[in-house]
């Protein structure tokens, strides 16, 4: 893709603070830094999204994210754990349409990196389960997936 940013890095038209590449894969320190380390791992094949994976390309960049997440980890003695996040479209907070992985480094419950999960449990009954999980289940059955 001519215009995308991760693209053009992966070319080498956009300088990057690469940590670790391959022949699948190029992990480089993410701009912002939402903390010391922050990495993003990318494949060097343009998909926009997880959904975009054929399980190939899946294996070979997942496969390769808990080698990158140790060098993180043993690059600090002061990280003691590791978020790892994936966002797919931009209601779930996609800003780059490539494929992205990020491992973002945790320094203590205040580093100034939050997750919140909110629990709905409460709106839910057996039935309303049931449903969304019959609703997913369909889709294996689907050939286009």
């Amino acid at each position: 893709m001519d215009d995308c940013i991760f693209c053009k890095i992966v070319k080498g038209e956009i300088p990057s603070y690469t940590v670790y590449e391959d022949d699948v894969v190029k992990a480089f320190l993410d701009i912002s830094q939402g903390t010391p380390g922050h990495t993003l791992v990318i494949p060097k094949k343009h998909v926009p999204d997880l959904f975009a994976y054929d399980e190939k390309l899946a294996a070979a960049v997942f496969s390769r994210l808990p080698k990158i997440a140790r060098a993180v980890k043993a690059s600090n003695p002061k990280i003691k754990g590791l978020n790892v996040l994936n966002n797919n479209g931009k209601v779930a907070y996609q800003s780059v349409f490539h494929s992205h992985i990020h491992l973002v480094p945790r320094y203590s419950d205040h580093d100034d990196f939050k997750m919140i999960f909110k629990d709905n449990s409460g709106e839910y009954n057996g039935a309303k389960y049931k449903e969304i999980q019959e609703s997913i289940k369909r889709q294996f059955d689907n050939t286009n997936n």
